[in-house]
């Protein structure tokens, strides 16, 4: 019990720094991780950044790494049900004991950080401290760090990593990051450093620029999509797709990945060039393809077009911005073929919901919109006129809270459809915060 309520403490501190704040500095956090002996010098790392997919990628980067027998550790955010989930070993959220017991390492050492600080350390500063100090614990052979938002001023950049991934980069956070893809690229491409590989997805030229001349600023080598490496093939299968790659070092094909979308099999492309820089492949050595099958075949994504229920199919996918929906309604129109389709909508207030619901609208015959338990949650009234604007009235429902949205929504997907439910689906989608609570909901 009391490793229990060591965590809930834990968290609770954690929760107290504010969860939403946000200070782009790196003082504090290089202070900290000096006080605790430099953790994250103590093994090598992957670093991802991006708009969309990064998760996804970091998670099949993860799994091909423990397919060739290394001990992994993975920093994502943000997280669906528990802090742990940001942090995991050899595939598997950090335990509530080993949590507990490195914040309490870190928490006096963090304290004096903020002593001597004008503004004391974020959520996002302790969970990367947290996460690089689990690490070195373990200990891994090589940790995937995913950025938090940016690159350059991102906590996660002291790492300093010797490969670093790209995926495709959109508009997002324009608030903190610059309002054109030339300014966000800017900002991501910080994370590439003197001498690192840099593994990148296809990117508009807009993006792409700042990225190439940063490479060639630090002599960074970068490999590119459509280039060195990329999708050669993609089939639809149940539960999934079969893919045929390009890697750097050759092409491996009948690769079953159990995702769906075009979106996820690039990140799977992306994933495959990243290993294989990281284990030294390229023009004359492959990778085994039997362990990058298996590799791909234990990938998951919670989260991302996750079914979790049948008839009606339900699925959860956490797209907040334009270039991630789009992905996510070409993988509706691909894989799923829905005869009548129910859209449960909840979106931040600083996101582009009309362009969401926009992309939403051909594939969905009614949207229910819904307010998710985040603090910056957009208000139900503003979302359907929104949603009415796009819609029309007619096909816009509204439910305040979480439980009722999916209940209204399976309802409506139930309705006047004769016999079989296989057809027929309710797609969760907005936020990453809308699809945990209607998570937490369905495993209830």
């Amino acid at each position: 019990m009391t490793d229990r309520t060591d965590f809930a403490a834990a968290e609770a501190e954690l929760n107290a720094r504010g969860f939403t704040r946000m200070v782009f500095e790196l003082d504090r956090i290089e202070s900290l991780l000096d006080l605790l002996g430099s953790p994250q010098r103590a093994y090598p790392a992957i670093h991802l950044t991006g708009t969309n997919g990064k998760t996804s990628t970091a998670r099949m980067i993860d799994s091909l790494l423990r397919a060739f027998g290394l001990h992994t550790g993975r920093y994502t955010s943000p997280h669906l049900e528990t802090v742990r989930e940001r942090i995991s070993l050899d595939g598997e959220p950090v335990s509530e004991e080993r949590f507990a017991a490195v914040y309490q390492e870190i928490k006096p050492l963090a304290e004096l950080v903020d002593a001597r600080s004008d503004e004391p350390l974020t959520y996002f500063d302790m969970t990367t401290a947290l996460a690089f100090a689990t690490f070195a614990d373990a200990p891994v052979d090589i940790a995937v760090v995913e950025v938090g938002l940016g690159g350059a001023e991102d906590a996660t950049n002291v790492i300093q990593a010797g490969v670093c991934v790209i995926t495709p980069i959109g508009l997002d956070h324009t608030e903190w990051l610059g309002d054109t893809l030339q300014d966000i690229a800017l900002a991501k491409a910080g994370i590439i450093h003197p001498g690192a590989t840099v593994i990148a997805a296809a990117q508009e030229e807009e993006a792409a620029r700042p990225l190439l001349e940063r490479c060639a600023e630090v002599g960074a080598t970068i490999a590119r999509e459509g280039g060195e490496f990329g999708v050669l093939s993609r089939a639809v299968a149940v539960g999934g797709q079969v893919l045929k790659l390009q890697g750097l070092g050759g092409v491996y094909d009948d690769v079953f990945l159990p995702l769906h979308g075009a979106h996820q099999a690039q990140n799977a492309a992306v994933a495959l060039a990243a290993v294989e820089a990281f284990l030294g492949a390229g023009a004359r050595r492959q990778l085994d393809v039997e362990a990058v099958r298996e590799g791909f075949a234990m990938a998951s994504s919670p989260g991302r077009l996750e079914r979790v229920r049948n008839a009606p199919t339900v699925l959860l996918d956490g797209a907040h911005n334009p270039h991630g929906m789009a992905a996510t309604v070409t993988a509706l129109q691909e894989e799923f073929a829905f005869s009548k389709l129910v859209a449960l909508v909840g979106v931040l207030a600083d996101k582009d919901a009309s362009s969401l619901l926009e992309l939403l609208e051909p594939v969905a015959d009614v949207v229910v919109v819904t307010r998710n338990s985040s603090p910056r949650a957009m208000p139900t009234k503003e979302l359907a006129a929104l949603a009415a604007e796009i819609f029309g009235e007619e096909r816009v429902e509204v439910a305040e809270e979480m439980p009722d949205a999916i209940e209204l929504a399976v309802a409506l997907a139930e309705e006047d459809v004769p016999g079989e439910l296989s057809g027929v689906g309710v797609l969760v989608t907005g936020s990453v915060v809308t699809v945990a609570d209607a998570r937490r909901l369905f495993k209830r």
